[in-house]
């Protein structure tokens, strides 16, 4: 299921490069770390989804690396970045193997089937 996205014919040339390298650091390091670590946590300061997602985690016993950018009063446009790469609406976001398997009620749905477990090769 592709999503829609403005086709870059859509984006006058002058901008194109301003477009495609906005915050292209803060991308760069998610897609970096979500490729190096079994399970990735995006987050933010002060955002309990982001403890809960972790704390989840803890308890199922899965390590996870975990990068926080800012708070909900500092970084917002460079989160908003990670939002358009990945299309997720929302922190945190959380990757197995390099996949985007959603936000905290998502991890703990995945995790309450057994799902998760079976996507990572664990018993």
């Amino acid at each position: 299921m592709p999503r829609s996205i403005l086709e870059e014919s859509r984006i006058h040339p002058a901008i194109r490069d301003s477009v495609a390298n906005r915050h292209a650091d803060i991308v760069h390091n998610v897609q970096a770390a979500a490729a190096s670590n079994r399970i990735l946590v995006v987050g933010m300061a002060g955002n309990p989804h982001c403890r809960k997602a972790r704390r989840a985690l803890d308890r199922a016993g899965l390590a996870h690396q975990y990068l926080a950018f800012g708070s909900y009063f500092s970084q917002w446009r460079r989160r908003n970045a990670l939002k358009m790469w990945s299309g997720w609406p929302t922190f945190p976001m959380v990757f197995a193997k390099g996949v985007l398997i959603g936000g905290a009620s998502d991890l703990e749905r995945l995790l309450a089937s057994g799902e998760l477990n079976r996507f990572l090769g664990e018993p």
